[in-house]
């Protein structure tokens, strides 16, 4: 446990270094947007691509990594739907509530750690899930933040948003170039090459502390009162449940025959454990949920998620 707290205390001391920074004004919240700019359009697509372009294609496209996160992902959904959704509480605030319980923070967060505990191949399932997470959790839970008629637009609207959000997100064409590239054996032209190496470098301790600072401006700005009950459960549920989920469904695949190999099945469970994803503060921001509890759920599992995730890997390794 040691030796796995060794690796994961300088990501987490990142993040609180960015909390920090901008909770005592040493970086000023207009500043923010552009950190996150340059992590989401130059740094974390040039490190999605080196990965990419570095993974076998048959790891990018393993059905057996794509159906069980898959699976779990709608049953995360599902579930966390069902349990929140009442009179207290809306389709469009238990749509992104489950959201928030079912999206780790992969990007940002955890392609950069796992690569650090495990190695460059646990990038492979990595951005398998980074890709579904995009695509599939969070237009289902966009379509079902629309169910109650929430906010000033329909369902269909909502839905082209999120496609147009998604398709000018660079991520999932950083993926897609770096997967042709695998596949076409293509190599960059050198100083093209040393470029985005040099901006994938900047990726990883630039994003971890720009989730730190995402997550005080959320604090900062949040005033209103949020009940315990409202965020602790689902923070819990991301922390806890979810790995367990994915475990689950992983090994009762392997016990079916399906060809989950070992260890991507560690690396998805690893995933499943990581703290919620920072951006879905901003969709619900955007689609006007209550972003109050979406920032304290977020708040609540990283801070957590340095003994809880550190255990998870002191288990699976």
């Amino acid at each position: 446990m040691l030796d796995v707290l060794l690796i994961t205390f300088p990501f987490f001391a990142l993040v609180l270094c960015g909390y920090l920074a901008a909770r005592g004004g040493v970086l000023p919240q207009p500043a923010i947007p552009g950190l996150n700019a340059f992590v989401l359009f130059f740094a974390l697509p040039c490190l999605l691509y080196r990965f990419g372009a570095q993974t076998p294609i048959a790891q990018l496209l393993d059905p057996a990594v794509a159906g069980v996160y898959t699976l779990c992902a709608v049953l995360m959904v599902g579930g966390a739907v069902l349990a929140t959704r009442g009179p207290r509480t809306n389709w469009n605030d238990a749509a992104f509530g489950a959201l928030v319980a079912a999206f780790p923070n992969t990007g940002f967060m955890g392609v950069p750690l796992l690569v650090a505990l495990l190695g460059a191949t646990a990038a492979g399932p990595a951005i398998v899930t980074i890709m579904i997470d995009m695509v599939l959790t969070t237009s289902l839970c966009i379509a079902l933040s629309q169910l109650d008629g929430a906010g000033t637009h329909g369902m269909a609207v909502a839905l082209r948003r999120a496609l147009r959000g998604m398709l000018t997100n660079p991520m999932p064409w950083s993926i897609a170039l770096g997967a042709i590239a695998s596949a076409a054996a293509w190599k960059l032209p050198g100083p093209v090459d040393k470029t985005i190496a040099m901006l994938a470098d900047a990726a990883s301790p630039v994003a971890l502390f720009t989730i730190g600072a995402v997550l005080a401006r959320s604090q900062m700005n949040q005033h209103e009162r949020v009940l315990v009950r409202d965020y602790v459960p689902l923070a819990l549920a991301k922390l806890f449940l979810h790995p367990l989920l994915v475990w689950l469904v992983g090994r009762g695949a392997m016990a079916l025959g399906v060809p989950l190999d070992p260890f991507a099945f560690t690396v998805l469970v690893l995933l499943a454990a990581l703290p919620s994803a920072s951006n879905v503060s901003l969709l619900a921001e955007r689609f006007g949920a209550h972003n109050g509890r979406i920032a304290r759920i977020i708040l609540v599992s990283t801070a957590l998620a340095f003994l809880s995730f550190s255990g998870a890997v002191a288990l699976l390794t």
